[in-house]
C-alpha cells in the first residue's frame, strides 16, 4: 500500500534541512500531485535558505577582512529623529565560530522578525552594551554628541573590550580603539546589524512602556516619531517629560 501524502508530508515538515536531499531523492518519482507539491514547497525553501546563507556571507565581509582582530564590535543607533524619547545605541560583538543568518538593516525587518533575533543575539552574542541617553541631556548638549554619548556608554557596558569598532558611518571622539566607519553598514555587516536590531527593540519596548505612562501620545505606535496622532496631541495638551523640546519648539508649543 502506498505511503499517504499526510505521512510523506509529516516527514519533510519533521525533517532537518540537511535530511530533505534524500527525502526529495525518494519521493521525487511519486508522480502524485500532492507529493509533488511538498516536494516543491521544499525546495523552494531549501533554495531560499542557501540564497539566505550567501547574502549572510557577503554581510561578514568587513569581519573577514579585519578577522586578525580578537573582538570585533558592531555599533548602531536608534531614535536620533523622534520628537520624544532617548537615544539609544548598542555594541554587539558576535562569536566567530557561528553564523546568524538573516541579520540585516533593522529598518529592513518586520517587528516580529526583530524580536526573534533580539533573542537569537542576546543568546548567542560574546558580548552586549546598551547605551541610554535621556531627553533631557539631548536638549543639552545635541542630538548629535549625545548619540556619540550614547554609543561610548554602549562600549563601556561591554563584558570584554573590542579591539576593533565596526560602526555606522561615524567615527566616536573619545575612543581608544580602532574604529571602521561604514556607510549603510547596518545592511553591510552582520555586527552593526546585529548592534541596529537590539538598539531598535530596545528602545521600541522603552516606547511602550512610555506609551502606558503618557497614553495621549500613542507611543507605542509612533514610537515617540512625528506622527499626525503624536503632533496633535502634542499641539492639543503640549509636550510631557520624555519630549526633547528642542525638537518640538517648531510646532508652536510652548516649552
Amino acid at each position: 500500500m502506498a505511503e499517504t501524502i499526510a505521512a510523506i508530508k509529516k516527514k519533510f515538515e519533521t525533517a532537518e534541512l540537511v535530511q530533505r536531499q534524500a527525502l526529495f531523492e525518494v519521493y521525487e518519482q511519486d508522480e502524485r500531485q500532492g507529493v509533488q507539491s511538498i516536494i516543491k514547497k521544499y525546495k523552494k525553501i531549501q533554495e531560499n535558505y542557501e540564497q539566505e546563507i550567501e547574502r549572510t556571507e557577503k554581510m561578514k565581509e568587513f569581519e573577514y577582512k579585519y578577522s586578525d582582530y580578537s573582538y570585533i564590535c558592531g555599533i548602531d543607533e536608534v531614535g536620533r529623529g523622534p520628537l520624544a524619547g532617548p537615544v539609544v545605541a548598542c555594541a554587539v560583538i558576535l562569536p566567530k565560530d557561528e553564523t546568524i543568518l538573516y541579520l540585516n538593516d533593522s529598518k529592513q525587518l518586520s517587528a516580529a522578525k526583530r524580536e526573534e533575533l533580539y533573542k537569537v543575539i542576546m543568546e548567542k552574542a560574546v558580548g552586549v552594551g546598551i547605551g541610554v541617553v535621556s531627553p533631557e541631556t539631548i536638549d543639552e548638549i545635541n542630538i548629535l554628541q549625545a548619540t556619540y554619548e550614547a554609543m561610548r556608554i554602549a562600549i563601556s557596558k561591554l563584558p570584554v573590550k573590542p579591539d576593533l569598532l565596526l560602526n555606522d558611518a561615524v567615527t566616536i571622539p573619545g575612543v581608544d580603539i580602532k574604529q571602521v566607519g561604514i556607510v549603510k553598514g547596518d545592511a553591510r555587516s552582520v555586527s552593526i546589524a546585529a548592534a541596529s536590531i537590539v538598539a531598535k527593540v530596545t528602545r521600541d519596548q522603552m516606547m511602550v512602556e512610555y506609551d502606558k505612562i503618557y497614553p495621549e501620545y500613542h507611543f507605542a505606535s509612533n514610537k515617540g516619531y512625528g506622527s499626525k496622532v503624536h503632533t496633535d496631541a502634542l499641539k492639543e495638551i503640549g509636550p510631557c517629560p520624555i519630549h526633547r523640546r528642542t525638537f518640538i519648539k517648531n510646532f508652536g508649543v510652548s516649552v
